[in-house]
């Protein structure tokens, strides 16, 4: 997600106020938030899901995706992409 100048304190506040909204989803594993070093306005929202309807179906089509949204949206300079993945392999 790229957000915009000046809104890291604001989107990070609302990321926190919005984890309980993913913790309460059914489904939900993880929820977790990193920033890139070299691109301080790229993050990368990791949530681990049991299934990926739990995300596509159930967490998209609930209030707590609109009030996610809410949360964070205004601090979005573009539209987030999502990517789905699957664990492979962790070396250690």
């Amino acid at each position: 997600m790229t957000i915009k100048d000046g809104a890291a304190r604001a989107f990070e506040g609302a990321v926190a106020e919005a984890a309980p909204l993913f913790q309460q989803a059914p489904g939900a594993l993880s929820f977790r938030l990193d920033r890139s070093i070299e691109t301080p306005l790229e993050y990368t929202l990791t949530v681990a899901w049991a299934t990926v309807e739990d995300h596509t179906v159930g967490f998209r089509n609930s209030e707590a995706f609109a009030k996610w949204r809410e949360l964070v949206g205004p601090h979005f300079a573009e539209a987030p992409q999502v990517k789905h993945l699957e664990h492979v392999y962790l070396g250690f």
